[in-house]
């Protein structure tokens, strides 16, 4: 058979059984045995489709191993499918959940976390925590927005890309989004289209504190005067302030004026976390929260423990930890990050137990400090590539306790594997943080101890 024929997308619609949902929020079906082809029976993608459903669906893309499909319609829906919270699911991209009940999607997440830890780390957990959640709407703090002027529509879009597609979807409102952004896209486009530059501009980054609310514009053209003066009529508007970035992240200013104060308070650890427009702040204030006293209290400090913080960040963890009478060394990659971190500290008289450290984790570990020295404890947040390069110095270092927030299931699966069969740790426990409700964002936990 040619190599064409097998990539050939047939003639439709065909229906299947949906058996499982995929990582990245699809359904996964078989395309039907007896399909007027070689390759009945491959594995299909399905969007919008869920476990338990009997769907029709047309062919989208046909690959050697595996097909995609359209959803055309349910015939046997799931017992949790239920009726999206926003008109514009389906649609955009920000979402890809939404037809799933809540209660269902935190069993699939913690599902694939279980199966990725036993399928690529070869073990189970002790104990399987709860999930972390909050509110599953109207959370999300942080988001990059993109923007397009599009003269056929009368106006600039501002949203998330669609479903799949390279487009700005074309949406009104955002219900994920907090309300103080996600309820007045269409002002936002209004004040937009003002701009002689609005077809200049390709995205927005969205940052909202406590008390405040940043919005970064990114410019390929730098404004004129009178769209800066528009701009200032956007500040008051949403009682925000404008920040524009004409070229990288160095070129960031504020519109007018010296730059506000973006924080976030975590109250239960008597702690303020000062962060800029484009820094990394976990996108659900609620469940972080959570997240900070969970892990914490999984960590199970001592006084007088010196303990071993990567990928530290501004402090989201540092801060609370350093309340309970230990000794931090927290490294972090980036240097505006660990600046910021250090003044947070500095701001809150905890600077005396933090110590910091300018550190590439994925570089060459000779220019690191910290292996070699003792710790007790040590806390790893790592992105998405997950803490390889970490490991061993990290197990070598003598800590008891490690506790890995991750947000890959599949590099904490890995990176567990070796923690207990190189390393000799015990994973105690692991559980899933609906950081991303609605979508098929994983971020979870897990717990390893030794010598307990």
């Amino acid at each position: 058979m040619s190599r064409r024929n097998r990539r050939r997308v047939p003639a439709g619609p065909f229906e299947t059984r949906i058996t499982a949902l995929a990582n990245d929020g699809r359904g996964v079906g078989r395309t039907p045995a007896g399909e007027a082809e070689p390759d009945s029976g491959k594995v299909v993608f399905i969007d919008g489709a869920l476990p338990g459903e009997t769907v029709r669906y047309l062919r989208t893309r046909n690959r050697s191993d595996f097909a995609e499909g359209r959803l055309e319609a349910v015939l046997e829906p799931s017992q949790d499918r239920v009726e999206p919270p926003c008109t514009h699911a389906g649609y955009c991209g920000g979402c890809k959940l939404q037809h799933l009940d809540s209660a269902a999607q935190l069993r699939e997440k913690q599902a694939q976390l279980i199966d990725a830890l036993q399928r690529i780390g070869k073990l189970t957990p002790q104990q399987i925590l709860p999930p972390l959640q909050g509110p599953s709407l109207g959370y999300r703090r942080r988001a990059r927005l993109s923007v397009r002027d599009v003269p056929a529509k009368g106006r600039v879009l501002v949203g998330f890309r669609e479903r799949d597609k390279p487009y700005v979807a074309d949406i009104e409102t955002c219900a994920v989004l907090v309300p103080e952004i996600g309820a007045r896209l269409p002002e936002l486009s209004e004040a937009l289209g003002k701009l002689s530059i609005r077809d200049q501009i390709p995205q927005i980054e969205v940052a909202v504190g406590d008390s405040g609310m940043a919005l970064t514009i990114r410019c390929l053209q730098p404004p004129n005067e009178v769209d800066r003066s528009h701009l200032a009529d956007l500040e008051r508007l949403f009682d925000a302030q404008v920040f524009l970035q004409t070229g990288g992240l160095d070129s960031i200013e504020p519109l007018d004026g010296p730059a506000r104060t973006l924080a976030y308070r975590l109250d239960d650890e008597d702690v303020e976390v000062v962060f800029e427009p484009l820094d990394f702040v976990q996108v659900n204030g609620v469940v972080n929260r959570g997240l900070v006293a969970q892990a914490i209290a999984a960590l199970a400090p001592q006084p007088g423990d010196r303990v071993l913080e990567l990928f530290a960040g501004l402090g989201n963890f540092t801060l609370p930890l350093a309340r309970r009478g230990v000794h931090i060394h927290a490294v972090e990659g980036d240097a505006g990050l660990v600046a910021r971190a250090r003044n947070n500290a500095v701001a809150q008289g905890l600077d005396g137990a933090i110590s910091t450290e300018v550190a590439d984790l994925f570089g060459d570990s000779a220019e690191w400090t910290w292996p070699g020295q003792a710790y007790d404890l040590a806390l790893l947040d790592p992105p998405r590539a997950g803490a390889a390069e970490c490991l061993a110095a990290v197990a070598t270092s003598g800590v008891r306790r490690i506790v890995y927030v991750s947000c890959h299931p599949a590099t904490l699966a890995r990176d567990a594997r070796r923690l207990v069969q190189e390393f000799g740790f015990t994973c105690t426990a692991a559980g899933v943080i609906d950081m991303f409700p609605h979508t098929a964002h994983v971020e979870s936990m897990a717990v390893f101890s030794r010598g307990d």
